[in-house]
């Protein structure tokens, strides 16, 4: 059985659609996580070594291969809970706040080992993390940013560059 934090539960592992109702303007893709379960996975990497709020959203990030990066306004308020509960301890590391976890944050872990390792393994081998809109609008936009940026960004470049943009919205508008 789980052991569960205050206001924290054990949800299904299997991703569900969100924003995708008849009617919604936009349909995004499967959500990495549900309600709670981004705290057993921030806890473990606080277990695995002390880190900044930034660092966990950067190491998230890079576990799920630029798939997901957690935003900061989920991060930071988590952590504080994390705080709260015990679970993690604060100290000083310049001006920033270095995370640590404690024996009753060993202890949790311990005790909901199969559920943290299920949630690092649905991290790690996001499904069809090449094929994913999201992970491909990424691409794109760092392909996009770095040819309008690279070397002297001349007027042709860029016309050509808006040019495909403008292509691909078309030909992306057009699917029945």
């Amino acid at each position: 059985m789980f052991h569960l934090l205050r206001g924290m539960h054990p949800v299904r592992a299997t991703a569900h659609s969100q924003g995708d109702a008849p009617g919604s303007p936009v349909a995004r893709g499967p959500k990495m996580f549900d309600a709670g379960t981004l705290r057993y996975l921030v806890l473990q990497l606080i277990a695995d070594k002390p880190r900044h709020g930034y660092d966990i959203i950067k190491a998230i990030e890079q576990r799920a291969g630029g798939a997901y990066a957690p935003s900061p306004g989920a991060i930071y308020p988590l952590m504080h809970g994390l705080v709260g509960h015990g679970y993690v301890a604060v100290s000083l590391d310049g001006n920033k706040k270095l995370h640590s976890i404690t024996p009753e944050g060993l202890a949790f872990l311990a005790a909901n080992r199969a559920y943290v390792d299920a949630i690092a393994a649905r991290v790690d081998a996001p499904a069809g993390a090449d094929d994913d809109l999201r992970h491909l609008m990424h691409e794109l936009k760092a392909a996009v940013l770095a040819r309008g940026r690279a070397g002297d960004a001349d007027a042709v470049r860029l016309d050509a560059i808006r040019a495909i943009l403008r292509q691909a919205r078309s030909a992306v508008e057009a699917l029945a």
